[in-house]
């Protein structure tokens, strides 16, 4: 049991993680064992991921004066919220870990000042994290560059080859 005061500095600390994270996942994890919630934990705290095990009675006491107050009927049963800044790379971790594990379930998520089911958050960790989007930009820009470089790199014999075959097509 928690005394008055571990109460009081629960809330303010899960006020405080509520706000200042831009999303949140609500999942149920009953019938994890130990080194089934350690593994979890691991892979969640290694993207920046905060990962807490709610009790959801004092929970929802912190939810009321935050930005994440509508997720307070989720909180029921043995739940957990993961917090984060990144929701793909939380939904991704969370939907590939309850795919291997069906144990968890994912109940419920919060991003961009909109709750989201089970569903939207499974759609969310399809899309490609922050990095991989990055890296197909990249990709999509360089690919011209390239081009000209090659083409620029060619014998004489070749560039006149191109501009005759494209002088022929119109």
């Amino acid at each position: 049991m928690m005394n008055k005061e571990n109460k009081k500095i629960y809330i303010e600390e899960m006020k405080k993680n509520f706000s200042s994270n831009n999303s949140v996942m609500i999942a149920q994890y009953q019938g994890l064992n130990v080194k089934e919630l350690d593994k979890l934990r691991k892979d969640l705290r290694e993207k920046g991921v905060i990962f807490k095990i709610t009790k959801n009675r004092i929970t929802k006491l912190a939810l009321k004066d935050s930005p994440v107050k509508d997720l307070e009927k989720y909180f029921k049963g043995p739940t957990a919220a993961a917090l984060s800044s990144d929701p793909i790379t939380t939904a991704k971790i969370l939907t590939k870990f309850a795919k291997t594990n069906g144990k968890l379930k994912i109940i419920a998520g919060f991003m961009d000042g909109k709750v989201l089911d089970e569903k939207e958050v499974a759609i969310i960790a399809t899309l490609p994290s922050l990095e991989e989007a990055r890296a197909k930009i990249v990709g999509i820009l360089a690919s011209p560059a390239q081009k000209i470089v090659s083409i620029l790199l060619a014998p004489g014999s070749k560039i006149a080859n191109l501009t005759r075959a494209k002088s022929l097509k119109k």
